[in-house]
């Protein structure tokens, strides 16, 4: 179990030697922009998306707003549970880094000793893409594609082979869809009960306030001229 691709003729490193090999003929500057943006940036761009589509969320208001939110709180925890059921499974495979095993590649990030299957990279990115597909599917094709880049860039860099980045899709994938009925059930619950409550409601919906709405709400605001007319007349 200790390595599933050995020699060249095998499609997998192959394919490895053709997108890795692009890192030789790019730019010092290119590679260094790749070496960032496959190691922090594009998780930092899921985490700004997933903020985005919830702000996009809580500013309509709908009456589906908590279910809205619910899902969409699903798919940091899709990703997290991923990386938890990764563990195991790296462990049982043990398949080392590529350029443990395979000579001539262009490695932009050292210091790489864990195992190489499944990518954790590849794995967080593609829960998180599903998952905002779930709740959001304009901004879930958005993350999905960001999701396919960072599988692109894993490869490139020579610190995962392409089955690494496809076994990390297919693990994100599976937590997120398998997992959504039973997370939204139990989280859609949680997210009405916030949007009831007076302080954290702004987390599920903005609160649309307006003209004596406002006076009502604001402590110590004089009551509207009719209702002082009303209360002398009484």
């Amino acid at each position: 179990m200790a390595v599933l691709a050995e020699s060249g003729s095998n499609p997998d490193v192959d394919l490895l030697y053709d997108i890795n090999g692009l890192a030789k003929d790019a730019p010092h500057w290119f590679d260094r922009v790749m070496e960032f943006v496959g190691e922090y940036g594009l998780l930092l761009a899921m985490v700004l998306l997933v903020l985005w589509c919830w702000w996009s969320v809580r500013r309509r208001a709908d009456e589906d707003a908590a279910s809205s939110v619910a899902a969409l709180v699903w798919a940091p925890l899709a990703a997290g549970i991923a990386v938890l059921v990764n563990v195991p499974i790296r462990g049982f495979v043990e398949r080392p880094r590529p350029f443990v095993d395979h000579r001539g590649l262009d490695v932009l990030v050292s210091g790489k000793t864990d195992f190489s299957f499944v990518s954790d990279h590849a794995t967080i990115t593609m829960a998180l893409g599903v998952g905002l597909f779930v709740a959001n599917r304009r901004f879930g094709i958005v993350g999905i594609g960001l999701a396919l880049l960072e599988g692109f860039c894993r490869v490139y860099m020579g610190v995962h082979y392409p089955t690494d980045v496809v076994g990390g899709f297919a693990l994100g994938t599976a937590v997120a869809l398998l997992l959504s009925p039973l997370a939204t059930a139990l989280l859609t619950p949680l997210m009405k009960a916030v949007e009831r409550s007076p302080r954290a409601g702004w987390i599920v919906r903005r609160r649309s306030v307006a003209g004596g709405q406002r006076d009502a709400l604001v402590p110590g605001a004089r009551k509207p001229v009719e209702s002082e007319e009303k209360d002398l007349a009484a």
